[in-house]
């Protein structure tokens, strides 16, 4: 078997003891901890995920500028933090982040700062 391979399984199987807390990703990108997190593992992941693709997509985007909003996921629900230049920078960041798939709803907390 591939060492990566059965590195990722024995660090899966110690994660899921309960015992243990790992941080996955990291700050600057939403880390989150597993092991004291109420989620399993798979809606962790897939948080995640739905966390990255938003934050891809804000980035990608030539109106906003991706790097004053933070992006948080619990449990497919997206909340938008930072601050933008206007009003329709904020409503083009919620209509961004719904296109994403998985996402259940979007939360704006995006202050508008000129």
């Amino acid at each position: 078997m591939n060492k990566r391979l059965i590195l990722s399984y024995l660090l899966t199987l110690f994660l899921l003891n309960g015992c243990t807390a790992a941080l996955i990703g990291g700050a600057g990108v939403g880390g989150y901890v597993i092991g004291t997190d109420a989620r399993p593992f798979g809606v962790i992941t897939e948080d995640a995920s739905i966390t990255a693709s938003v934050k891809t997509t804000l980035i990608k985007d030539n109106e906003i500028d991706a790097f004053d909003i933070n992006v948080d996921t619990y449990r497919s629900v997206v909340t938008l933090h930072g601050h933008v230049k206007s009003s329709s920078q904020v409503s083009r960041a919620v209509r961004l982040a719904r296109t994403i798939s998985g996402v259940k709803k979007v939360i704006s907390k995006l202050a508008i700062i000129k």
